[in-house]
C-alpha cells in the first residue's frame, strides 16, 4: 500500500508538471495565425505512415537511418510496457497485461531484444557526437547549450534502457528463484540471468531498484522532453500527420492580394455582393511575417518538431557555397522567439512589445534573400518541416511593408508596374527589335 500512495504521488506531481507545460504550448498557438485546413485525412495517415512510422527520409543516409529507426519502432514497443507499468503501480500488482498470453510474450520479448539495441545504438549516437566532429552538428545556430541539451538527452535514454534491461535481468532471477512462473518472455534477461549470481532477496531487491529507477526516469524524461531538442519523441507524429499535402515548390497566395489583383482586372467585382455565407474579408493587419505573432500556427508546430539534425541545412545550395543562411537556424529561431516573446503577449496581449523582432533581431535580411527556394531542406527533413513558408513570408513582409526588398527586384517591380513587364521598356516600344525583320511567305 505504500508503495502505491508514493507511485500515485509522484504520478499526480508528473502529471501536474506535464499539464503546466502543455497549457503553456497552448497559450503560444493562441498568439499565431490561422494556417491551412485539415482536410483529406485519409491521404494524411498515409504520409504519415510511411514518413513517421515508416521513416522512410531517414533512410537516405543507410547507416545512421537505419539505427535511428530501429530506436523509434523499440520505443514504440517499449511504450506498451510503461502503460503496464503505471497500471502496475497503481493497482500494487504485478504484470497486469499478462493475461494477453502469446501477444504478451511476444510484446515482452521484442521490449527486450529492443532494450538491447536501443542501448548499443545510443552509444553509437553519443560517441558520434562527443568524438566525431560531424559536419552538419555545427553551425552558428548549434551553441553549447544545443549540444549539451543533446547529450542529456542521450544519456538519459541510455539510462533508461539499462534500468530496464537490468528490471528484467532480476525480474527473471527473482521470479525463478522463488519457483514461480515467469509472465512474458525475456530472451536477453535470462541470458544476462544466466551470468549472474545473486540470492533471491538481493535479486528482489535490485528488481525494485531497477523498476523505480526505471519509472522515475520516464516521469523525468517525459517532462524534460517538451524543453529538448528531442521534443520530436513526441512531436514528430503529428507534425507528419499535418503536414503540407501540396507540392514542393507551390506557394501560398494571399487571399486579400488575390481579392485586389482580381478587382484590378475586373472592376465590377468591387461592386459586386459577396456570395451567400461568405463574410467581408478582413484586411489582415500585416502582410507577410514581421515577428512571432505573424506565423501560422503549423509553422510554429514546426519548430517545436525540429530534431535539429541539421539534414536541411546539408543540402541547402546557399549554404554549400558559403552564404549566411541555415534553414535550420530559421526554425530554431522561430522557437526561440515565441519563447522570448510569447509570455509577454499572453499576459499583456497583443500590443505587448520589447522592441525586438524575428526580423533583423533573429533573422537577417541577408539571409532572407539567399534562399533560392529550391525546397531542398523541406524535401530532405524527416518529419516534413517547411522552411521555405516562413522564408515566403518574411520576405513579403519586407516586400510589402517596407519596400526593402534588393535593388535588382525593386528595379523589376517598379517597371513590372510603370511598363507591365519586367523590363524597362515601355510597352508601345517593346516590339522594335523586331522592325528590321523581314519575313518570307511561302505559297502553301
Amino acid at each position: 500500500m505504500t508503495n502505491q500512495i508514493i507511485f500515485l504521488a509522484t504520478l499526480l506531481v508528473t502529471l501536474l508538471a506535464f499539464g503546466y507545460t502543455i497549457r503553456r504550448f497552448v497559450g503560444f498557438f493562441s498568439i499565431t495565425r490561422a494556417g491551412f485546413p485539415v482536410r483529406q485525412i485519409g491521404r494524411r495517415i498515409g504520409v504519415m505512415l510511411e514518413v513517421a512510422i515508416g521513416q522512410t527520409k531517414i533512410f537516405r543516409r543507410p547507416v545512421m537511418g537505419f539505427l535511428h529507426a530501429l530506436v523509434f519502432w523499440g520505443f514504440c514497443v517499449i511504450l506498451i510496457g510503461s502503460v503496464e507499468m503505471v497500471i502496475d503501480g497503481l493497482t500494487g500488482k504485478e504484470r497486469v497485461l499478462s493475461f494477453l498470453g502469446v501477444v504478451y510474450d511476444i510484446i515482452m520479448a521484442s521490449g527486450d531484444v529492443f532494450a538491447l539495441i536501443i542501448t548499443l545504438a545510443i552509444i553509437v549516437f553519443l560517441a558520434r557526437r562527443v568524438f566525431l566532429n560531424v559536419k552538419r552538428f555545427s553551425g552558428i545556430e548549434m551553441k553549447h547549450i544545443s549540444h549539451l541539451d543533446a547529450n542529456v538527452a542521450l544519456t538519459m535514454i541510455l539510462l533508461l534502457m539499462l534500468s530496464l534491461l537490468g528490471m528484467n535481468v532480476f525480474y527473471v532471477q527473482a521470479t525463478l528463484q522463488a519457483g514461480h512462473e515467469i509472465a512474458g518472455y525475456y530472451p536477453v534477461g535470462r541470458l544476462l540471468a544466466s551470468w549472474i549470481d545473486t540470492d533471491a532477496h538481493t535479486s528482489e531487491v535490485l528488481y525494485q531498484v531497477n523498476w523505480w529507477m526505471h519509472i522515475l526516469l520516464i516521469f523525468i524524461f517525459a517532462n524534460y522532453l517538451p524543453y529538448s531538442k528531442h521534443f520530436h519523441v513526441f512531436m514528430s507524429v503529428p507534425n507528419v500527420f499535418l503536414s503540407r499535402l501540396d507540392p514542393l515548390g507551390k506557394l501560398d497566395t494571399m487571399e486579400s492580394i488575390t481579392k485586389e489583383v482580381k478587382i484590378m482586372m475586373d472592376p465590377e467585382q468591387a461592386f459586386s455582393s459577396p456570395a451567400e455565407g461568405e463574410g467581408e474579408e478582413e484586411v489582415p493587419e500585416r502582410f507577410g511575417i514581421l515577428d512571432i505573432e505573424d506565423i501560422s500556427w503549423k509553422s510554429y508546430l514546426d519548430s517545436l518538431s525540429c530534431t535539429e539534425c541539421g539534414r536541411c541545412t546539408s543540402v541547402c545550395p546557399a549554404n554549400i557555397t558559403g552564404k549566411k543562411l541555415s534553414p535550420r537556424k530559421i526554425v530554431m529561431d522561430v522557437r526561440a522567439r515565441m519563447k522570448e516573446k510569447g509570455p509577454g503577449i499572453l499576459k499583456i496581449g497583443k500590443e505587448y512589445t520589447d522592441e525586438r523582432s524575428l526580423i533583423r533581431d533573429f533573422i537577417s535580411e541577408e539571409e532572407l534573400w539567399a534562399c533560392t527556394l529550391c525546397n531542398a531542406c523541406a524535401q530532405e527533413c524527416p518529419i516534413n518541416i517547411n522552411q521555405p513558408a516562413l522564408i515566403v513570408g518574411m520576405r513579403r513582409y519586407l516586400v510589402m511593408e517596407e519596400s526593402a526588398a534588393p535593388g535588382e527586384l525593386n528595379a523589376i517591380f517598379s517597371n513590372i508596374e510603370n511598363n507591365g513587364a519586367p523590363w524597362q521598356f515601355s510597352q508601345e516600344d517593346r516590339m522594335l527589335w523586331a522592325e528590321d525583320i523581314v519575313i518570307n511567305e511561302k505559297s502553301q
